[in-house]
């Protein structure tokens, strides 16, 4: 990786608790018990009042966006982190060779990577993708295309626009499900440049060691926890069941089975391995030939008793850097739990839902780029990278740190604060109070919100 860059909103786009709030009263559908439950959620979601929203909710026009208003939303972002990009690295964008872009609920003819080559003017034979409904790990889906082209491509530069259309698909109606997503996503994304150039190594920042992709869709729970469906109004919204959490466990779970004896020092896989033996009652003539697979990185794990997971594998001993995706507070309390990981290796992740909210594809770069800002990333570090996605999937992967990284990058307004000597949840000091007869008033006149 050469450099990454992700997305600056404008100032005019910020969500405050005043905001927010008028945004959910605007909806007149909504019953008193609907509208305590978007409260109670905001309240408890982990996310702060200096995220962003896309225009045509703040403006009001969630209901009836033009497909103008879509493609706005979508070139800001892009083209914005594009242009420092290329800025960033002097790399022109006749030098790209490969591009990957990924936005799930947006996918339109001719496709976004088209819109891109045709405003950057790229060369005839660039490799063009467009991936969408992929979900938040859809970034690092793309950065697995990208690795393998590479393979058959040599001495080229790649880039990867991760980001998600949120205007045009706001969820109007009043199932609570569905009111989630309005609560825990913001505008938000990033471009990423990679490379396979001898002559490029010494620029780069990060490097690539391992990647590991698992779809867990064969599951109709795990399918079904996270799907965009219409409601029974016919309002269009994406649905999150409580099956969430179990599912991105369960993926989550497989898809580390089969990298942690890829990433992993031989001596903790040999620790864990006596361990779960102990309390498996695996027979000796079953140890060798496990054991033996286990070092190879061959996946033995489902065909034996022993679950390494459950013998309580230390990923430190070969992960410095945890990078979470922060798709929620439950997610990342749930995370965070199963790798037994401390509140500084969680910091990041923390940090970027209060600051950012959940930016879907885009979320990961956000906590690396707290990493970065807090001068955490020092040479020869790995990073476990870990994405959770709709469908359902969980996509991680390592980098190894290349150089000492002290970038401020989108965090430079705002790191010194950060964390919060006291933290306090604004929507919780400011509204938890709030009850029917107050909702109802409010109702009558939303100028009179007065905080």
């Amino acid at each position: 990786m050469l450099a990454y860059e992700c997305f600056m909103p404008s100032e005019d786009t910020k969500l405050s608790t005043v905001s927010t709030t008028k945004i959910m009263l605007r909806n007149r559908k909504l019953r008193f018990e609907e509208l305590r439950f978007l409260l109670n959620t905001i309240v408890s979601s982990g996310i702060g009042e200096n995220t962003y929203g896309p225009r045509t909710v703040l403006e009001g026009r969630e209901e009836c966006p033009s497909l103008k208003d879509t493609y706005e939303e979508i070139d800001e972002i892009m083209f914005d982190t594009l242009d420092n990009l290329f800025k960033k690295t002097a790399i022109s964008p006749s030098q790209i060779d490969i591009i990957v872009v990924n936005v799930s609920l947006f996918s339109p003819a001719p496709s976004l990577t088209a819109r891109i080559i045709n405003r950057y003017k790229m060369r005839e034979n660039v490799k063009a993708f467009n991936l969408a409904g992929m979900g938040c790990s859809a970034s690092v889906v793309a950065i697995d295309v990208v690795q393998q082209l590479f393979k058959i491509h040599k001495n080229s530069v790649g880039i990867v626009v991760s980001t998600e259309d949120l205007g045009a698909h706001w969820y109007c109606g009043t199932d609570k499900k569905m009111m989630l997503s309005n609560c825990l996503f913001r505008s938000g994304g990033c471009s990423v440049m990679l490379t396979n150039k001898p002559s490029l190594k010494d620029r780069a920042i990060l490097k690539l060691k391992r990647m590991e992709r698992t779809q867990y869709g064969a599951d109709d729970e795990a399918y079904n926890c996270c799907k965009q469906v219409e409601d029974e109004q016919g309002y269009s919204g994406f649905r999150l069941t409580k099956s969430l959490v179990k599912s991105a466990a369960q993926a989550l779970t497989v898809n580390l089975q089969a990298m942690a004896p890829k990433i992993l020092p031989v001596w903790e896989m040999v620790r864990c391995f006596f361990v779960s033996v102990r309390y498996s009652g695996m027979k000796k003539r079953e140890m060798v030939p496990f054991f033996t697979g286990l070092v190879l990185g061959k996946n033995k794990l489902k065909k034996t008793k022993v679950n390494l997971l459950g013998g309580e594998l230390n990923f430190k001993t070969g992960i410095k850097h945890f990078c979470l995706h922060p798709g929620g507070r439950a997610v990342i309390d749930g995370v965070g739990k199963g790798f037994r990981l401390t509140e500084y290796d969680l910091e990041p992740a923390r940090m970027a839902l209060h600051r950012w909210g959940n930016t879907s594809a885009g979320g990961l770069w956000y906590v690396l780029g707290y990493m970065e800002a807090k001068k955490r990333l020092k040479k020869g570090d790995r990073i476990l990278m870990i994405s959770l996605g709709a469908g359902f999937k969980c996509n991680n992967c390592v980098w190894e740190v290349m150089k000492d990284l002290s970038d401020t990058n989108v965090w430079k307004d705002c790191i010194e604060s950060y964390p919060p000597e006291n933290p306090s949840n604004p929507f919780k000091d400011k509204f938890d109070w709030i009850n029917d007869d107050y909702i109802s008033f409010v109702r009558l006149d939303l100028s009179r919100i007065v905080i």
